[in-house]
Parts: structure tokens; sequence; C-alpha cells
């Protein structure tokens, strides 16, 4: 069984910097993409990045690119996002997520198992 348990968020201000960190139990992390998906309230969740099984490939969501950086560490079972010059509409609880494949995809259908997520808030 795969556990996923994310980490970081909390409580900043506009502009400001985050790392997240999301932990996977398990084998076999290193043979899978992860990603990381958010969800506001009263929206859908929606996809912010995702890194393949080597490290070497990334995606970034649009509202995200050139904000954030995704990366995972294989030998500590890891992936790590960090988001930079926070926004408002980056509030949202982001979750963590690996992927079916070792490829990556944007979309929630190609991950199949998933942290509780954790809580950003972004405030003036």
């Amino acid at each position: 069984q795969v556990q996923l348990v994310e980490s970081g968020g909390g409580l900043v201000q506009y502009g400001d910097s985050l790392s997240l960190s999301c932990v996977a139990s398990g084998r076999d992390f290193s043979d899978y993409a992860m990603g990381w998906f958010r969800q506001a309230p009263g929206k859908q969740r929606e996809f912010v990045a995702a890194v393949s099984w080597t490290g070497e490939s990334t995606k970034y969501a649009d509202v995200v690119k050139g904000r954030a950086t995704i990366s995972r560490d294989n030998a500590k079972n890891t992936v790590y996002q960090q988001m930079n010059s926070l926004k408002y509409e980056d509030t949202a609880v982001y979750y963590c997520a690996r992927g079916r494949t070792p490829e990556i995809f944007a979309t929630d259908w190609a991950y199949d198992y998933w942290g509780r997520g954790t809580q950003v808030t972004v405030s003036a």
C-alpha cells in the first residue's frame, strides 16, 4: 500500500515563497511520475506540476510556470514543490499524487495514489 504525506503548507504573505514536501511510503517510488495538484474553495482540483520518474522531465501549469519548481529525491522517496512570488490565487489545498506510469501527465486520471493534502493560504 502506498501512502503519501504532504507537509510544508501554512499561512504566508503575498509575494513570499513556500516549499512543500511529500514523502511516499512503499516500494518502487522511483518507478513512477509524481505530481502536485491543488484545490481552492469552490473550485475543481487542478494540476500544478509533475516530474518524471528520473526527475529529468517536468511539466507545469501555466498559472505557476516560472514561479514553481518541482523536484524529487528518489533516495528519500520524496517529491518537493518550491513556489515563489505567491499570489492570493495560490491559496488552496495542495495534494501530492503518484502517477500510474513513469511519464508525466497533467490530468488527475493519470494518478492513482493521493495524499490528504496540505493547506496553503496566501494573505496580505
